[in-house]
């Protein structure tokens, strides 16, 4: 690390291992003890990514493997949504176990009850090339209808399946907030300008778009050459990104390399600074990122010490957990774990990990209008014996709910 701002951060880590996790980077002590359960909703989900609520009934679900389903949660019926775009490239591990390729997130537009746009996020592809691409429909009648594409994070690239992002949140402001991997699985193939920190690169970044695609004027200006909609860089796989109804912020999730899987608040203009510091490590320990002189990066509110996968965040504020509004959850696919941040003042101060004894890989984590609390499951790949994933054959999923235990 190079400059002021390097030495802060090695600094911020220190202070956030020792006063905030215990000195052997075991989770922090859980507070629900086992007051609380979860319920399976929904079952037989072909790996589902992310999901909608609609009303406190009716959810959209995506599934990696390309489907988009409408789910009744008090009947348990559900419908396979028509109209998906045709160019999703949806080949799930049928070549390389670590794809990631799929449909991705889902986000309902601010005023759906009068103009019901969905807006999705999914690899795309164009001739033997992938990318990302943000689209919106209307749905209308159990199909999407009147597809508009809001962004392509070109260039379309040749095998890479992995690190595509694809978060989608609306901010306070009524923007659209789309996260974006940098499209890499080794640091190492980086070009001497780093993806992510090359503004004239799409991938590795984070984007602020109006509802109909186009640039806010008010977002940061990143320069001469700069592609549009920049909102923050120096990103490597960020998956999940939530508002904090409380103060107006948004929080993404963040994947490390090795370890330096992070939580991060985001700022306007912010660079994050991957690959040139991460709170962890690199894939291969030769590799040295050039200095970055007296470059401003901006911290993580939170990284672990064992690598989480970190993907989908919500923020709750509803009634059936009191104890909990303010707080933060987030899925980790890792180890299958589950976090809850608990926020004082819109800060962090405390961190407790879930269900420490029933693991499940979850991928999402969302609260319906309710106040109900709810997560998706994907367990499509498994741990083996030697510790690395394994392809299940069977994509599935589950949609819980997380509810109080009868006394």
């Amino acid at each position: 690390m190079t400059g002021a701002k390097g030495r802060t951060k090695l600094a911020w880590m220190a202070f956030a291992m020792v006063m905030a996790t215990p000195a052997d980077g075991a989770p922090l002590a859980g507070s629900h003890k086992g007051s609380v359960e979860r319920e399976v909703v929904l079952g037989n989900l072909k790996s589902p990514w992310g999901m909608a609520f609609i009303d406190a009934d009716t959810v959209l679900i995506t599934e990696k493997e390309g489907g988009l389903v409408l789910a009744n949660l008090a009947t348990g019926t559900r419908i396979e949504i028509a109209g998906l775009p045709r160019d999703i490239f949806d080949d799930i591990r049928a070549e390389v176990p670590f794809d990631n390729s799929g449909l991705f997130d889902v986000a309902l537009d601010p005023n759906f009850a009068q103009e019901p746009w969905v807006y999705l996020s999914y690899s795309a592809a164009e001739g033997e090339g992938l990318t990302i691409k943000v689209v919106r429909a209307m749905l209308v009648d159990g199909a999407l209808r009147n597809t508009e594409t809001l962004l392509i994070a070109e260039p379309f690239t040749q095998g890479e399946f992995f690190h595509y992002g694809g978060g989608l949140a609306f901010g306070a402001d009524g923007k659209l907030f789309v996260t974006v991997g940098e499209r890499i699985f080794n640091e190492r193939d980086n070009p001497p300008l780093p993806i992510a920190q090359d503004v004239s690169d799409y991938r590795g970044k984070i984007y602020r778009i109006n509802r109909d695609g186009s640039i806010p004027e008010d977002n940061p200006d990143f320069g001469e050459g700069a592609v549009p909609g920049l909102f923050a860089i120096g990103i490597r796989a960020a998956q999940g990104i939530a508002l904090n109804p409380e103060t107006g912020e948004l929080w993404f999730s963040e994947h490390g390399s090795r370890q330096g899987d992070e939580i991060n608040r985001l700022v306007a203009g912010a660079n994050y600074g991957w690959p040139i510091v991460t709170t962890g490590a690199y894939r291969n320990d030769d590799y040295a990122p050039s200095p970055a002189g007296e470059t401003v990066f901006q911290s993580p509110e939170w990284s672990w010490l064992q690598t989480v996968a970190p993907t989908g965040l919500t923020f709750y504020n509803g009634a059936e957990f009191p104890e909990w509004r303010g707080d933060l959850f987030v899925s980790g696919l890792s180890r299958g774990s589950f976090w809850r941040f608990d926020f004082e003042g819109g800060r962090i101060v405390s961190v407790e990990e879930m269900f420490v004894n029933d693991r499940k890989r979850s991928r999402d984590v969302a609260m319906a209008p309710d106040g109900s609390l709810y997560m998706l499951t994907d367990t499509l790949l498994v741990a083996g014996a030697d510790g690395r994933l394994q392809n299940t054959e069977r994509p599935s999923g589950e949609l819980l709910r997380i509810a109080r235990k009868a006394p």
